[in-house]
C-alpha cells in the first residue's frame, strides 16, 4: 500500500463527526480558507471539494496551509513535549525571525534531538517549518506587486541574499531578476491540493506545476532561457484562463481544460501528451497502453520519459497514467496528489464528465 489513509469520503464524514478516533493520524486542509486543522476542529464544515487531507502536520505545511486558531493541529504534541511547545511558542513570537541552529543552542536545546522530535510529530524539522512560515509571505507579496525589499522583510529574512537564494530554490532564479513586466509572466495559483505556479505568454499557458516539485526551477530555467532571459511576475489571460478552469475543476464543475498550450516537445512527445489528453476524467491508462495507442508498442520506457518531461501539471493528465500491475507509480507532484487527482476525477466518471482538453 502506498497510502494508510482511507478515501476522501471516508475521511471527510470522520471530519463531520468530528471522530476522535483520527486525532493525530489525519489532517484537513482547506482551500478556501488557506489552514489545516485536526478533524475534530469546531469550526464550520467546509464543503467536500475544499478539502485534502494529510497523514502529517509537514504535509499540510509544505502543501501551503497554514494551522488553524481554533483546533491549534500544533498543540497536541506541544503539550506532550515541552522541547517543542517551547520552540512553537518561541516561532509565534518571532514568526519573521530567521532562526537557525545557533539559535536553538543557544537555548540550551540539543540540535539532534529536537530534529528527531520534530521530524517525528510533523513530518519536518524545526528549520524547515519556520522557513516554509517565512518564505510564503515573501512570495504572496511579490505576487501582489510588491517590491524585493518589501518581499524580503514580510519573509523576515535580514539578508538579501539569503531571501534570493530560497526564492530560487523555488522558481530557479533570484527575485529580483523577475519585473512587472516580460513576455512571460510568472503567478501563484492556490488549489485545494497546494499552491501552484503558472509561466504564461500573452497568447499560451506554457507552464503549470506544483510549487514543491523538484523539477520546476529547471523547468523554469529553461522557459526564461527561450525567453532570452524576459520572464517576470504577473499575469497575462491564459493565467486567469486556467485559473478559473482549475476552480471548476476542484470545486466537481468541469474537467474540461480549453487554455491554450504552448506545446515544446519532439513529435513523439507531442504525439504522448496529445494521447493523454485524450484519457477521460476517472480513467487510467498504463504506459504500455499508451505506447499501443501512438502506434510505438515497444517505446514504453519512452512513453515514461514523456510523461515526466510534461510541466502542465493536470491540463496534460500525465496523473492518469499507472503501471501495468495497477500501481500508481511515480509522480513529479507527489504520490499523495496523484491519489487524491484520481478520487477528484471519480465524480466525472460517475456523472459521464468529459474529457480533459486544450484548445
Amino acid at each position: 500500500m502506498f497510502f494508510d489513509l482511507p478515501d476522501h469520503s471516508t475521511l471527510y464524514q470522520a471530519l463531520l463527526d468530528r471522530d476522535e478516533a483520527y486525532e493525530g493520524r489525519a489532517y484537513v486542509c482547506v482551500a478556501s480558507t488557506g489552514v489545516f486543522c485536526r478533524l475534530t476542529c469546531p469550526a464550520r464544515k467546509p464543503l467536500a471539494a475544499n478539502c485534502t487531507f494529510h497523514a502529517t502536520i509537514g504535509a499540510c505545511i509544505e502543501a501551503g496551509f497554514r494551522p488553524c486558531k481554533r483546533c491549534h493541529p500544533l498543540q497536541p504534541a506541544a503539550s506532550a513535549d515541552p522541547t517543542i511547545g517551547r520552540l512553537l511558542a518561541a516561532l509565534d513570537a518571532r514568526p519573521h525571525y530567521r532562526w537557525g541552529e545557533d539559535d536553538i543552542a543557544r537555548m540550551g536545546l540539543d540540535l539532534s534531538t529536537v530534529r528527531r522530535a520534530f521530524k517525528r510529530q510533523y513530518g519536518m524539522t524545526f528549520l524547515e517549518m519556520a522557513r516554509h512560515r517565512r518564505l510564503r509571505e515573501g512570495f504572496e507579496t511579490l505576487s501582489e506587486g510588491g517590491t524585493v525589499i518589501a518581499a524580503q522583510q514580510d519573509a523576515g529574512f535580514q539578508s538579501a541574499s539569503a531571501f534570493r537564494a530560497a526564492f530560487a530554490r523555488v522558481i530557479g532564479c533570484a527575485p529580483g531578476e523577475l519585473s512587472t513586466k516580460g513576455m512571460l509572466l510568472a503567478d501563484w495559483i492556490g488549489t485545494p491540493l497546494g499552491d501552484m505556479i503558472a509561466i504564461s505568454s500573452a497568447s499560451h499557458l506554457h507552464l503549470l506545476e506544483f510549487v514543491e516539485r523538484k523539477a520546476l526551477p529547471t523547468e523554469v530555467a529553461r522557459l526564461r532561457a527561450r525567453a532570452k532571459g524576459d520572464l517576470g511576475i504577473g499575469s497575462y489571460a491564459p493565467t486567469e484562463q486556467i485559473r478559473a478552469e482549475l476552480a471548476d475543476f476542484f470545486a466537481g464543475k468541469s474537467a474540461q481544460f480549453r487554455t491554450p498550450l504552448a506545446l515544446d516537445g519532439s513529435a513523439f512527445t507531442r504525439a504522448v501528451w496529445a494521447e493523454l489528453q485524450q484519457i477521460p476524467a476517472g480513467d487510467t491508462r498504463s504506459y504500455g497502453e499508451i505506447a499501443r495507442r501512438i502506434g510505438q508498442p515497444s517505446a514504453v520506457r519512452a512513453v515514461a520519459r514523456a510523461n515526466g518531461a510534461n510541466q502542465l501539471a493536470l491540463i496534460i493528465p500525465c496523473h492518469r497514467v499507472i503501471g501495468a500491475d495497477g500501481a500508481l507509480t511515480g509522480y513529479g507532484g507527489g504520490l499523495w496528489r496523484k491519489q487524491r487527482l484520481l478520487e477528484i476525477e471519480q465524480q466525472y466518471r460517475e456523472n459521464g464528465g468529459g474529457v480533459a482538453a486544450a484548445g
